[in-house]
């Protein structure tokens, strides 16, 4: 078993040193800990994925506290989820969690039934708010990519023969939006 340890901060005005201090307290080897300086909001955090990427069957993984592993409740459940998946076990300093007992198990089944909860809530909002929206006359969802007078230059351009890359460029926006509001108009 290799104790590999995760860190992150939000900016580079932000230091990691506390936790790699604490992990190193934990007895994380420095070597293997890894670490992201953004945002917990994004996707694309490189030190956490080559972290999840070396990680083998029987290692663990610590970090000083969930927050720093997942962007949302939901984030973090899937990748709990997908670590005890995988035979590698999580553990929390701050929140004092070992997933490998029986009550991290059980706090990982809590955390999951909460990010569900979380989800449903979240569809139920955006439900209500669309609905109210609609009653209201309002557009509802993505805004459009062209107004009304946009959309119908589009169509006599196409009509006319004026190829779809040329109307793309006069109405700046892409080919796959003329070709979506063109399309009854024929090629």
């Amino acid at each position: 078993m290799t104790a590999l340890g995760y860190v992150r901060v939000s900016t580079k005005k932000q230091s990691t040193d506390a936790q790699m201090d604490a992990l190193a307290r934990a007895g994380v080897d420095p070597a293997h800990i890894y670490s992201d300086v953004l945002s917990g909001a994004r996707d694309d955090r490189p030190g956490l994925a080559a972290l999840l990427s070396y990680a083998r069957e029987g290692d663990e993984i610590v970090v000083v506290a969930l927050d720093r592993l997942g962007r949302s409740l939901g984030h973090m459940v899937r990748t709990i989820e997908s670590l005890g998946e995988r035979g590698i076990n999580l553990r929390s300093l701050r929140e004092a969690i070992d997933f490998s007992t029986a009550t991290g198990r059980l706090q990982a089944a809590i955390f999951s039934a909460m990010a569900a909860y979380e989800r449903d809530l979240i569809k139920e909002r955006a439900t209500a708010a669309r609905e109210a929206a609609a009653a209201r006359g309002r557009h509802v969802g993505r805004p459009r990519a062209l107004t009304d007078e946009q959309a119908r230059t589009a169509r006599t351009l196409r009509a006319a023969g004026t190829g779809i890359t040329s109307i793309a460029a006069t109405l700046s926006t892409s080919r796959a939006t003329i070709y979506r509001y063109t399309e009854a108009v024929g090629a």
